[in-house]
């Protein structure tokens, strides 16, 4: 019998060590750019999330090649061992995961210990007992790579069924040990620069999405500005102006109808340099709200300054008298700009029925309707 040695136990490199770190980088860069891409929307991100595992996985598999070519050339070795011990796991299938410790005694070169894992049939596994004889081959570089032969040639099963093998004495090989805490660390180091990395190098994209354009695409409105409000005419009428919308409510038994009340209220949230355009004024009784066009954007309207004060009372008196409408109740004045072109429309709401009156900017009537 060969006499015997002991194989050295291979150990973690450093190329293992740095790929477990740019692995890490790659999973925390595209994923960071993939869902940071998905919720500021932005193509480049997403796309970036997307290709960079794919590129990494081509270029390690590239660049892997020619290791693996060398390897798959390698003739493995067979060799009879023994079987010093043996340790199944539980398992929910039929395959059980068993770690065997093995005496290896190949033909032409030194024996040795090693430990592996291999899957077995739970039905098969019987047949694998300590101080049993198995056939067994290995990379004659990589002994740690043994794997138990589980259909040997006729030749080897029945060399198998005749040994009488004595256990290998030494340290036992196994495989690559895990990386450990180093190898841990690493990982997740890298994982954090890759995350910071996404973050730097499109920070512009993901924290300045608001300023400026971006793809093409026009700039975000800006936020809405603090409501205010001020007097108008009266201690009991107040007047709220927002980014888009501006409204005016009188107190208790006044009327836009009044005097001069609804060019008051007008110009109340169009003084200073409030001077945007209006794409709806809307009228009633004790409220009036007028909806801007957004700032920055140009867009159809009017100005609300514009409006035929003096003739909105003769209107509202005027559409009040459309047969079939009776004792007026209510009215409401909707002045519409989007189109360019000024048009106003009054409807009446009356104990019978409703009348609707249409008239140009200066108040001139187009045309009158009733309904029920």
């Amino acid at each position: 019998m060969t006499n015997p040695a002991s194989a050295p136990s291979p150990h973690r490199r450093p190329a293992g060590l740095a790929l477990g770190f740019l692995t890490g980088g790659v999973i925390g860069a595209s994923l960071t750019a993939f869902i940071g891409g998905c919720v500021v929307e932005r193509a480049p991100l997403v796309v970036t999330g997307l290709a960079l595992p794919a590129v990494y996985g081509l270029a390690y598999f590239l660049g892997t090649l020619p290791r693996r070519a060398r390897r798959a050339a390698v003739v493995p070795c067979t060799a009879l061992a023994r079987i010093e011990a043996r340790e199944a796991t539980k398992a929910e299938t039929s395959d059980v995961p068993v770690r065997f410790e093995l005496s290896v005694v190949p033909d032409d070169a030194p024996a040795f210990r090693v430990e592996m894992w291999q899957d077995v049939n739970q039905v098969e596994l019987p047949d694998y007992r300590p101080r049993g004889v198995v056939v067994v081959e290995y990379p004659p570089d990589r002994p740690w790579k043994t794997r138990i032969v589980e259909r040997p040639t006729p030749q080897w099963e029945e060399r198998a069924a005749g040994a009488e093998m004595d256990a290998v004495p030494g340290p036992v090989v196994k495989g690559e040990t895990p990386s450990g805490c180093a190898g841990g660390l690493l990982t997740l180091l890298g994982l954090l620069l890759g995350v910071a990395a996404v973050l730097l190098l499109f920070r512009a994209d993901l924290f300045d999405s608001d300023g400026g354009t971006n793809d093409g695409r026009a700039p975000s409105a800006p936020a809405p500005t603090p409501s205010v409000s001020v007097s108008v005419s009266s201690s009991w009428s107040t007047s709220t102006v927002t980014s888009a919308t501006g409204t005016v409510t009188l107190g208790s038994g006044q009327s836009m109808l009044d005097g001069n009340q609804l060019r008051e209220a007008v110009e109340s949230l169009t003084r200073g340099a409030d001077r945007r355009r209006a794409l709806t004024v809307v009228v009633q009784e004790r409220m009036l709200t007028v909806v801007f066009s957004p700032t920055g954007v140009r867009a159809a309207g009017f100005d609300p300054r514009s409006l035929p004060y003096d003739r909105v009372p003769d209107l509202v008196e005027e559409a009040g008298t459309t047969p079939g409408v009776g004792t007026a109740r209510s009215w409401q004045l909707i002045a519409d700009g989007v189109t360019g072109s000024l048009r106003l429309r009054v409807v009446v709401t009356g104990s019978g029925g409703s009348g609707t009156l249409e008239a140009d900017g200066r108040g001139t009537v187009l045309g009158r309707s009733s309904g029920s």
